[in-house]
């Protein structure tokens, strides 16, 4: 069982749900101002440089917030491996210390907003992040959320302008997860003290023994006072930051003051999900009368998708042929097996000897929670037999057989 957080008046609980969306008015005037002229003057520069069309933006960003000593590190590769994500994470402090960071630095200027956008928004085009990222670190002031908020709206724009278009596959519908790890004051002044003590004895055994690489570190893993104004900031900027778009974007709210088996587990407990709400809506629409079977599998997920999303996009009546196939020559021989689970179909229909059918099928059941295989079996069938010479001329029979396995229904038997 998960220990209990005991977040502050206003933190959200599992099951909340959104409110209708006022953002506009919790910013102020003037910030939505500025964020309007930082988003515009990078946008239009990446616009020029990349041209509209490559703009190509993550189909999923997972914003990962977190109070000091909730485990955002120790957490983050297991929230890769659950998501299906093989890129790293984008850490916006180590973005602040790259190259293009470093120039603005040390030509005497501040890394504002302007230049955290710019250099943020210019690693999400990046074709390793196509699928998706993980996002540390951002947004972290009023102005970055509004740029944040236009940029979704700027992706939402360019899926919708190039639906009909050869590169509708590249500007997906976007989807946006906030995930916040929450620890309370004391748990976190603990666990960043207990840091600081591990990190020190790492770096006096590196000293003495000479071999290693040195860890991190940093002041407010020695100081409780620090330790306590470090949390204090993460409420007062990072935190409220994120609870502004709570509205507006999927939110997870992940007790965090557990065992790392405990957090896991309620990390699994807030991304169980169906791939259906990250589907275009059309998609969705082709493919909602079939029933469901349960819970999908997350393994392959971004390319599953990508696949659905694609038939839907590029073979449109191919994809429905498979969808109207299915439901009325297939649904009632598995219904009948609801009891096994396994359902075992031979058909010959021509539909099937076309590959990509064969491919959008297994895809189709996999998202309705199925698991398909398909085997072809090609039977000879004689014709005409030549009694001169004894020659046999055959026909071939292509015979598909399907096997559909999905969750069955449990029997008792006393």
């Amino acid at each position: 069982m998960s220990t209990s957080a005991s977040p502050e008046p206003g933190s959200p609980g599992k099951g909340d749900q959104p409110q209708a969306p006022s953002l506009r008015t919790k910013i102020p005037d003037l910030e939505i101002k500025d964020a309007h002229l930082i988003f515009e003057s990078v946008w239009q520069r990446l616009e020029v440089e990349f041209g509209l069309q490559n703009l190509r933006f993550p189909k999923e960003i997972l914003l990962l917030g977190g109070a000091p000593g909730a485990g955002k590190g120790t957490n983050t590769s297991f929230i890769l491996k659950t998501r299906g994500l093989t890129c790293p994470p984008i850490v916006v402090s180590t973005l602040l210390d790259s190259p293009e960071a470093r120039r603005i630095k040390d030509a005497g200027f501040m890394v504002g907003d302007r230049e955290v956008v710019g250099i943020l928004f210019r690693r999400l085009l990046q074709p390793e992040y196509r699928d998706g990222c993980i996002l540390d670190g951002f947004p972290r002031t009023k102005v970055q959320v509004e740029c944040l908020k236009l940029l979704v709206d700027r992706m939402q724009t360019l899926w919708r302008e190039f639906a009909a278009t050869p590169f509708s596959i590249h500007f997906r519908q976007p989807t946006i997860h906030i995930m916040v790890l929450f620890a309370d004051e004391s748990t976190s002044v603990q666990r960043q003290l207990k840091r600081g003590r591990e990190v020190r004895a790492h770096n006096e055994e590196l000293r003495r023994s000479g071999m290693g690489e040195p860890w991190e570190e940093r002041p407010t893993d020695y100081d409780e006072d620090l330790a306590r104004r470090r949390y204090r900031v993460f409420k007062e900027q990072t935190w409220e930051a994120l609870q502004s778009l709570r509205d507006i974007f999927h939110y997870h709210f992940i007790n965090a003051q557990g065992s790392v088996q405990e957090v896991e587990y309620n990390i699994l407990e807030e991304l169980q999900y169906q791939s259906t709400l990250e589907l275009d809506p059309r998609t969705h629409d082709r493919l909602h009368s079939l029933p469901l079977a349960g819970e999908i599998s997350v393994h392959a997920r971004q390319e599953m998708v990508k696949r659905l999303d694609s038939y839907e996009f590029e073979h449109p009546e191919l994809f429905q042929d498979l969808v109207t196939f299915i439901g009325k020559k297939m649904m009632s021989i598995i219904k009948r097996h609801a009891i096994s689970g396994l359902a075992l179909i031979n058909t010959e229909d021509p539909l099937l000897d076309n590959p990509l059918a064969l491919a959008m099928l297994i895809d189709i059941f996999s998202e309705r929670g199925y698991h398909a295989v398909v085997d072809v079996h090609r039977v000879p069938v004689p014709e005409k037999f030549d009694p001169a010479t004894g020659q046999i001329t055959c026909r071939v029979r292509k015979v598909y057989r399907i096997q559909v396995r999905f969750p069955g229904s449990e029997i008792r038997r006393g």
